[in-house]
Protein backbone atom coordinates (compact mmCIF):
# COMPACT_ATOMS: atom_id res chain seq x y z
CA UNK A 1 0.00 0.00 0.00
CA UNK A 2 1.40 3.39 -1.05
CA UNK A 3 1.19 6.22 1.51
CA UNK A 4 1.87 9.82 0.44
CA UNK A 5 1.88 13.10 2.38
CA UNK A 6 0.50 16.13 0.55
CA UNK A 7 3.46 18.50 0.03
CA UNK A 8 1.09 21.50 -0.13
CA UNK A 9 -0.43 20.85 3.30
CA UNK A 10 0.85 22.10 6.62
CA UNK A 11 1.64 25.43 8.20
CA UNK A 12 1.07 28.65 6.30
CA UNK A 13 3.94 31.16 6.43
CA UNK A 14 2.20 33.17 9.19
CA UNK A 15 2.13 30.18 11.53
CA UNK A 16 5.68 29.17 10.57
CA UNK A 17 6.88 32.67 11.51
CA UNK A 18 5.02 32.69 14.86
CA UNK A 19 6.45 29.31 15.86
CA UNK A 20 9.95 30.31 14.76
CA UNK A 21 9.76 33.48 16.88
CA UNK A 22 8.48 31.48 19.87
CA UNK A 23 11.23 28.87 19.57
CA UNK A 24 13.94 31.54 19.32
CA UNK A 25 12.73 33.21 22.51
CA UNK A 26 12.31 29.90 24.36
CA UNK A 27 15.83 28.84 23.42
CA UNK A 28 17.11 32.06 25.01
CA UNK A 29 14.94 32.38 28.11
CA UNK A 30 13.11 29.07 28.56
CA UNK A 31 9.84 30.90 29.28
CA UNK A 32 7.36 32.85 27.17
CA UNK A 33 3.71 33.78 27.61
CA UNK A 34 1.48 33.32 24.56
CA UNK A 35 -1.91 34.96 24.27
CA UNK A 36 -4.13 32.04 23.22
CA UNK A 37 -3.05 28.82 21.50
CA UNK A 38 -0.16 29.65 19.18
CA UNK A 39 -1.76 27.33 16.61
CA UNK A 40 -4.98 25.31 16.63
CA UNK A 41 -3.23 21.98 16.93
CA UNK A 42 -2.93 20.28 20.31
CA UNK A 43 0.19 18.26 19.48
CA UNK A 44 2.15 21.32 18.37
CA UNK A 45 0.97 23.31 21.40
CA UNK A 46 2.06 20.43 23.68
CA UNK A 47 5.50 20.37 22.01
CA UNK A 48 6.02 24.08 22.64
CA UNK A 49 4.64 24.08 26.19
CA UNK A 50 7.25 21.43 27.01
CA UNK A 51 9.87 23.96 25.87
CA UNK A 52 8.43 26.60 28.24
CA UNK A 53 5.56 28.27 26.35
CA UNK A 54 2.76 29.33 28.72
CA UNK A 55 -0.68 29.77 27.13
CA UNK A 56 -2.74 32.53 28.75
CA UNK A 57 -6.20 34.03 28.23
CA UNK A 58 -7.06 37.70 27.75
CA UNK A 59 -8.35 37.84 31.33
CA UNK A 60 -5.06 36.43 32.61
CA UNK A 61 -3.14 38.99 30.56
CA UNK A 62 -4.63 41.78 32.69
CA UNK A 63 -2.89 40.36 35.79
CA UNK A 64 0.57 39.83 34.23
CA UNK A 65 3.23 42.51 34.57
CA UNK A 66 6.84 43.08 33.54
CA UNK A 67 6.94 40.06 31.22
CA UNK A 68 7.29 39.13 27.55
CA UNK A 69 4.13 38.04 25.71
CA UNK A 70 3.83 36.59 22.22
CA UNK A 71 1.10 37.81 19.89
CA UNK A 72 0.27 34.87 17.61
CA UNK A 73 -0.40 35.00 13.86
CA UNK A 74 -4.14 35.71 14.29
CA UNK A 75 -3.45 39.29 15.41
CA UNK A 76 -5.00 41.25 18.28
CA UNK A 77 -7.39 44.19 18.80
CA UNK A 78 -6.07 47.60 20.00
CA UNK A 79 -7.24 46.84 23.56
CA UNK A 80 -4.49 44.19 23.92
CA UNK A 81 -1.76 46.73 23.12
CA UNK A 82 -3.30 49.17 25.60
CA UNK A 83 -3.15 46.56 28.39
CA UNK A 84 0.45 45.76 27.49
CA UNK A 85 1.41 49.41 27.84
CA UNK A 86 -0.33 49.74 31.21
CA UNK A 87 1.26 46.52 32.57
CA UNK A 88 4.76 47.13 31.25
CA UNK A 89 4.59 44.08 29.00
CA UNK A 90 6.96 43.57 26.09
CA UNK A 91 4.92 42.25 23.20
CA UNK A 92 6.65 39.97 20.71
CA UNK A 93 4.36 40.58 17.77
CA UNK A 94 4.15 37.60 15.40
CA UNK A 95 0.91 38.73 13.74
CA UNK A 96 0.61 37.46 10.17
CA UNK A 97 1.40 40.29 7.71
CA UNK A 98 -1.74 39.42 5.71
CA UNK A 99 -3.85 39.86 8.86
CA UNK A 100 -2.07 43.12 9.76
CA UNK A 101 -2.75 44.47 6.27
CA UNK A 102 -6.44 43.63 6.66
CA UNK A 103 -6.59 45.24 10.12
CA UNK A 104 -5.08 48.41 8.68
CA UNK A 105 -7.52 48.40 5.75
CA UNK A 106 -10.50 48.10 8.09
CA UNK A 107 -9.10 50.73 10.47
CA UNK A 108 -8.74 53.18 7.58
CA UNK A 109 -12.21 52.32 6.27
CA UNK A 110 -14.10 52.75 9.55
CA UNK A 111 -13.78 56.55 9.70
CA UNK A 112 -14.94 56.96 6.11
CA UNK A 113 -17.91 54.63 6.46
CA UNK A 114 -19.03 56.19 9.75
CA UNK A 115 -19.06 59.63 8.13
CA UNK A 116 -21.42 58.11 5.55
CA UNK A 117 -23.56 56.51 8.27
CA UNK A 118 -22.61 53.14 6.79
CA UNK A 119 -21.57 49.69 8.01
CA UNK A 120 -18.46 47.51 8.13
CA UNK A 121 -19.47 43.89 7.51
CA UNK A 122 -17.03 40.99 8.07
CA UNK A 123 -17.47 37.45 6.75
CA UNK A 124 -15.98 35.24 9.43
CA UNK A 125 -16.48 33.09 12.49
CA UNK A 126 -17.74 35.02 15.50
CA UNK A 127 -15.40 34.62 18.47
CA UNK A 128 -12.45 33.53 16.32
CA UNK A 129 -9.19 35.20 17.38
CA UNK A 130 -8.61 36.86 14.01
CA UNK A 131 -12.19 38.14 13.83
CA UNK A 132 -11.92 39.56 17.35
CA UNK A 133 -8.86 41.49 16.21
CA UNK A 134 -10.65 42.80 13.13
CA UNK A 135 -13.75 43.86 15.04
CA UNK A 136 -11.47 45.61 17.53
CA UNK A 137 -10.32 47.95 14.75
CA UNK A 138 -13.93 49.18 14.51
CA UNK A 139 -14.39 49.59 18.29
CA UNK A 140 -16.83 46.70 18.20
CA UNK A 141 -19.11 48.26 15.58
CA UNK A 142 -18.55 45.74 12.75
CA UNK A 143 -21.27 43.28 11.78
CA UNK A 144 -20.13 39.65 11.62
CA UNK A 145 -21.83 37.27 9.21
CA UNK A 146 -21.14 33.59 8.60
CA UNK A 147 -24.39 32.11 7.26
CA UNK A 148 -27.18 33.25 4.97
CA UNK A 149 -29.47 33.97 7.94
CA UNK A 150 -26.85 36.41 9.28
CA UNK A 151 -27.56 38.67 6.30
CA UNK A 152 -30.60 39.91 8.24
CA UNK A 153 -28.20 41.80 10.52
CA UNK A 154 -27.40 44.26 7.71
CA UNK A 155 -29.33 47.49 7.10
CA UNK A 156 -29.58 47.60 3.30
CA UNK A 157 -30.60 51.26 3.23
CA UNK A 158 -27.08 52.22 4.39
CA UNK A 159 -23.67 51.97 2.66
CA UNK A 160 -21.87 48.63 3.10
CA UNK A 161 -18.15 47.82 3.07
CA UNK A 162 -17.64 44.05 3.05
CA UNK A 163 -14.46 42.24 4.15
CA UNK A 164 -13.53 38.64 4.90
CA UNK A 165 -11.55 36.84 7.58
CA UNK A 166 -8.36 35.77 5.78
CA UNK A 167 -8.97 32.02 6.18
CA UNK A 168 -12.59 31.84 5.02
CA UNK A 169 -13.54 29.78 1.90
CA UNK A 170 -13.62 31.84 -1.29
CA UNK A 171 -16.87 30.19 -2.45
CA UNK A 172 -18.54 31.14 0.82
CA UNK A 173 -17.40 34.73 0.40
CA UNK A 174 -18.81 34.87 -3.14
CA UNK A 175 -22.07 33.34 -1.90
CA UNK A 176 -22.40 36.09 0.73
CA UNK A 177 -21.79 38.76 -1.93
CA UNK A 178 -24.59 37.32 -4.07
CA UNK A 179 -26.83 37.21 -1.00
CA UNK A 180 -26.21 40.87 -0.21
CA UNK A 181 -26.78 41.88 -3.84
CA UNK A 182 -30.04 39.93 -3.92
CA UNK A 183 -31.31 41.66 -0.80
CA UNK A 184 -30.33 45.07 -2.12
CA UNK A 185 -32.42 44.31 -5.20
CA UNK A 186 -35.28 42.96 -3.08
CA UNK A 187 -35.24 46.16 -1.01
CA UNK A 188 -35.33 48.16 -4.26
CA UNK A 189 -32.16 50.09 -3.53
CA UNK A 190 -31.67 51.93 -6.84
CA UNK A 191 -28.06 53.01 -6.35
CA UNK A 192 -26.63 50.66 -3.72
CA UNK A 193 -23.38 51.74 -2.07
CA UNK A 194 -21.92 48.26 -1.62
CA UNK A 195 -18.19 47.54 -2.00
CA UNK A 196 -16.84 44.02 -1.31
CA UNK A 197 -13.12 43.52 -0.67
CA UNK A 198 -11.65 40.06 -1.22
CA UNK A 199 -9.29 39.91 1.76
CA UNK A 200 -8.91 36.10 1.84
CA UNK A 201 -5.27 34.96 1.94
CA UNK A 202 -4.28 33.80 -1.56
CA UNK A 203 -2.43 30.77 -0.12
CA UNK A 204 -5.63 29.65 1.60
CA UNK A 205 -7.83 30.18 -1.46
CA UNK A 206 -5.40 28.20 -3.65
CA UNK A 207 -5.28 25.33 -1.17
CA UNK A 208 -8.87 24.24 -1.87
CA UNK A 209 -8.44 23.16 -5.54
CA UNK A 210 -5.08 21.54 -4.73
CA UNK A 211 -6.66 19.49 -1.95
CA UNK A 212 -9.53 18.43 -4.21
CA UNK A 213 -6.98 17.10 -6.72
CA UNK A 214 -4.96 15.34 -4.01
CA UNK A 215 -8.08 13.71 -2.49
CA UNK A 216 -9.18 12.41 -5.90
CA UNK A 217 -5.82 10.68 -6.48
CA UNK A 218 -6.02 8.30 -3.49
CA UNK A 219 -8.32 5.50 -2.32
CA UNK A 220 -8.33 6.71 1.29
CA UNK A 221 -7.58 10.14 2.74
CA UNK A 222 -6.44 10.85 6.30
CA UNK A 223 -7.08 14.51 7.07
CA UNK A 224 -5.00 15.59 10.07
CA UNK A 225 -6.09 18.62 12.07
CA UNK A 226 -6.82 19.94 15.52
CA UNK A 227 -10.52 19.87 16.31
CA UNK A 228 -10.52 23.60 17.17
CA UNK A 229 -9.27 24.62 13.72
CA UNK A 230 -12.07 26.21 11.66
CA UNK A 231 -9.78 26.06 8.62
CA UNK A 232 -9.27 22.34 9.28
CA UNK A 233 -12.98 21.58 9.54
CA UNK A 234 -13.63 23.38 6.26
CA UNK A 235 -10.75 21.73 4.35
CA UNK A 236 -11.78 18.32 5.67
CA UNK A 237 -15.20 18.82 4.05
CA UNK A 238 -13.45 19.84 0.81
CA UNK A 239 -11.62 16.49 0.78
CA UNK A 240 -14.70 14.50 1.79
CA UNK A 241 -16.78 16.06 -1.00
CA UNK A 242 -14.31 14.59 -3.51
CA UNK A 243 -13.43 11.37 -1.67
CA UNK A 244 -16.07 9.89 0.72
CA UNK A 245 -13.35 7.72 2.27
CA UNK A 246 -11.84 10.74 4.00
CA UNK A 247 -11.25 10.43 7.76
CA UNK A 248 -10.63 13.30 10.18
CA UNK A 249 -7.99 12.53 12.82
CA UNK A 250 -5.87 14.54 15.23
CA UNK A 251 -3.44 11.86 16.46
CA UNK A 252 -2.20 8.49 15.20
CA UNK A 253 -4.12 6.67 17.95
CA UNK A 254 -7.37 7.53 16.15
CA UNK A 255 -6.43 5.51 13.05
CA UNK A 256 -8.60 2.42 12.39
CA UNK A 257 -7.01 -0.38 10.32
CA UNK A 258 -10.31 -1.32 8.68
CA UNK A 259 -10.27 1.98 6.79
CA UNK A 260 -7.55 0.61 4.49
CA UNK A 261 -9.08 -2.74 3.49
CA UNK A 262 -8.64 -3.04 -0.29
CA UNK A 263 -6.86 0.31 -0.56
CA UNK A 264 -3.79 0.64 -2.76
CA UNK A 265 -3.11 4.31 -2.12
CA UNK A 266 -3.51 6.45 1.01
CA UNK A 267 -3.11 10.22 1.08
CA UNK A 268 -2.28 12.18 4.23
CA UNK A 269 -3.05 15.90 4.29
CA UNK A 270 -4.00 18.63 6.75
CA UNK A 271 -4.92 22.19 7.62
CA UNK A 272 -2.79 25.32 7.65
CA UNK A 273 -2.41 24.68 11.40
CA UNK A 274 -1.15 21.09 11.01
CA UNK A 275 2.62 20.54 11.40
CA UNK A 276 4.35 18.53 8.69
CA UNK A 277 6.08 16.37 11.34
CA UNK A 278 2.67 15.20 12.57
CA UNK A 279 1.47 14.25 9.06
CA UNK A 280 4.73 12.34 8.51
CA UNK A 281 4.18 10.54 11.83
CA UNK A 282 0.66 9.55 10.72
CA UNK A 283 1.95 8.33 7.35
CA UNK A 284 4.69 6.23 8.96
CA UNK A 285 2.10 4.63 11.27
CA UNK A 286 -0.02 3.58 8.28
CA UNK A 287 3.02 2.23 6.43
CA UNK A 288 3.61 -0.21 9.31
CA UNK A 289 0.18 -1.83 8.89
Amino acid sequence: MKVLVDPNSGFCFGVVFAIHVAEEELDKSGKLYCLGDIVHNNREVERLTQKGLIIITHDELKNIRDSRVLIRAHGEPPETYKIALENNLELIDASCPVVLKLQNKIRQGIDEIQNMNGQIVIYGKEGHAEVNGLVGQTLGKAIIINTESDLDKIDYSKPIRFYSQTTQPIMGFKKMIKGIEARLKKNKINKPDFIPYNTICSLVSHKEPRLEKFASEHDVILFVSGKKSSNGLFLYEVCRSVNPKTHFISVKEEIIKDWFVGAESVGVCGATSTPMWLMEEIAETVRLF
